[in-house]
């Protein structure tokens, strides 16, 4: 428990107030209320309803009367006693969610396989458990994305600031058919804008999320993202769905957006005028993106695409795309980035 000036008080159940006041009187015993309302910073009116509900918990004592004192009680007891009827509370509360959920099972028109599986049935409820799954998540997401992608007749209460925690690693990878229209190459920017890790990839197999190795959702029919989704629970499976997702990730292509661009490192055996952002459209090449989409993830013009493609076909004696990827890669051009 953080007993810092300040510190959080929620997992005890006391107003952070009390909190401050009861750290204060850990460290000053005999403190009068004037002198604890000074220390704490706050209105006497409201360290004294503070004291009040302390004494209330026995984490407090009034010594004397005129003027009144406060003394604070061995913390260990104290606190031990709140802590123990918090901890049966809890109890209780998880014993309620046991009994909500089989009554949720047992609804009329509500289909769950399993504690393994569970049907979403609704765009909105796939967005819903995704948001929260996300933001439970304490190690790492892996995403595979897609088109066709969902569409809502409205936003998703809640559901404006799709974030994961710090220290959380978000990797995905779109398929490259997916990044053809500026709402798409928008979802992927503020992915990485906030810390996630891209790849793009021909031929992404399936629309998926696993998070943190326990519960993974994907959609029930890969034709229609509205049909709903599956969640699922089972170990088994999820091992099959991550060794899916890593074959996958080791073949597609890393990508950076909106990066200055990148040095070439000396010996790199690319000839004059060819430089590091050229080897960034080979490799989206290579990845079989075409102009268009190689051009919004780089943040370039189309005609810019273009013409590095032209010229590194002249460099190499190449007549077709798939020449140029060749030749380029033979050339050690294509080196994966350090990741």
């Amino acid at each position: 428990m953080d007993l810092s000036p300040g510190g959080s008080w929620a997992g005890t159940g006391l107003p952070s107030l009390a909190g401050r006041v009861l750290e204060h009187l850990v460290g000053h015993p005999d403190s009068a209320e004037e002198a604890v309302a000074a220390a704490v910073g706050l209105p006497p009116d409201d360290v004294r309803a503070a004291l009040t509900s302390l004494e209330a918990e026995c984490l407090a004592v009034r010594i004397g009367e005129s003027p009144v004192r406060w003394r604070a009680s061995p913390p260990r007891s104290g606190l031990g006693s709140l802590l123990a009827r918090r901890r049966e509370e809890l109890a209780l509360a998880e014993l309620h969610m046991e009994r909500l959920h089989e009554a949720y099972r047992a609804a009329a028109g509500r289909y769950v396989a399993s504690d393994l599986f569970e049907a979403l049935e609704s765009p909105e409820e796939v967005a819903a458990r995704y948001a929260h799954l996300l933001r439970s998540s304490r190690d790492q997401v892996l995403h595979l994305a897609k088109p066709p992608y969902v569409t809502f007749s409205r936003e998703p209460s809640g559901n404006a600031d799709l974030t994961w925690g710090e220290g959380v690693l978000f990797r995905s990878v779109y398929d490259t058919d997916g990044l053809t229209d500026e709402r798409s190459l928008e979802t992927v920017l503020r992915g990485t804008a906030i810390g996630g890790r891209l790849r793009v990839c021909a031929g992404v197999p399936m629309k998926l999320v696993v998070f943190d190795r326990t519960a993974a959702i994907m959609p029930l029919r890969p034709d229609d993202p509205a049909a709903g989704s599956l969640l699922i629970h089972s170990p088994a499976l999820l091992e099959v769905l991550i060794a899916l997702f890593e074959s996958v990730w080791e073949r597609a292509v890393p990508v950076a957006l909106n990066t200055p661009e990148p040095a070439v490192p000396e010996g790199s055996g690319l000839p004059e005028g060819l430089d590091g952002r050229t080897r960034d459209i080979l490799r989206l090449l290579a990845a079989g993106m075409k102009d268009d989409a190689v051009a919004r993830v780089l943040g370039l013009s189309r005609r810019t695409v273009q013409k590095h493609i032209s010229d590194t076909a002249k460099a190499l004696g190449a007549r077709t795309r798939f020449q140029i990827a060749l030749t380029a890669r033979s050339r050690g051009w294509l080196r994966p980035y350090d990741e």
